[in-house]
């Protein structure tokens, strides 16, 4: 899952952004609400955290444009107003849920589950393919009846795999989803990632059961045995 932190504490939103990445998200800072909107407008990110008292563009206006351009987006407010008609207001004006400052780490993280929990609009619960399965506001994966013990960037691949079934997703596809935007494109951390997962799926890339390397990136096979006994490419 990929999070967009737009607050313009500093410190905050440094704090958010190493504890969230620590619960294995991928995590892009903005420190006005000109720079959330610019982000917001370019990259996908499944969900925002929104500080509503932002110089150059207000929480509101951004949070009001987000949602005429992604309506399936979440968005968290976070603001200091705790006042009833404030809160009324960030809601209304397409905010998903509203914490107010100060709270505690573990609240936002209790609340961003439960905002995946609900969001059954575009979201299963839980995911499964063939005999994989994988919750993601539980963090937890296995392969039949085994508990899978990934990393958060497998846990994060397989993830975003397991919501295209079939589908062919590229590296850059992955890049996009699963890591910030400080990383290094040309790095070979996908493959790598990749490799470490097959591994503990107990795949073979030359004849995968599960993750399949075909021309422009990966597909994730809706069922075991579906894959090209010879593929033309493994990482």
């Amino acid at each position: 899952m990929r999070i967009l932190i737009v607050e313009d504490e500093v410190d905050l939103a440094r704090a958010l952004a190493r504890g969230l990445k620590q619960e294995g998200y991928a995590v892009d800072v903005a420190l006005n609400g000109e720079e959330g909107w610019a982000k917001g407008e370019i990259n996908e990110y499944d969900l925002v955290i929104l500080d509503l008292n932002l110089p150059d563009m207000d929480g509101l206006e951004v949070c009001r444009r987000l949602r005429e351009r992604r309506p399936e987006l979440l968005i968290l407010m976070l603001t200091a107003r705790g006042r009833l008609e404030d809160r009324v207001i960030g809601l209304d004006q397409g905010a998903d849920d509203y914490l107010v400052k100060p709270f505690y780490f573990e609240e936002l993280l209790a609340r961003i589950r439960a905002l995946l929990r609900r969001d059954l609009r575009a979201r299963q619960p839980v995911l499964r393919a063939g005999d994989l399965t994988l919750d993601p506001a539980a963090r937890v994966a296995w392969r039949g009846k085994r508990r899978l013990e990934l990393t958060a960037k497998e846990f994060a691949i397989l993830e975003y795999l397991m919501r295209r079934p079939g589908e062919v997703v590229s590296q850059e596809d992955i890049i996009e989803h699963v890591w910030s935007e400080d990383v290094n494109l040309f790095t070979s951390s996908v493959r790598v990632h990749i490799h470490s997962l097959r591994r503990k799926l107990g795949d073979d890339a030359k004849h995968p059961r599960y993750i399949e390397t075909v021309a422009g990136g990966y597909r994730l096979l809706a069922s075991e045995g579906e894959g090209n006994e010879n593929p033309s490419a493994v990482p």
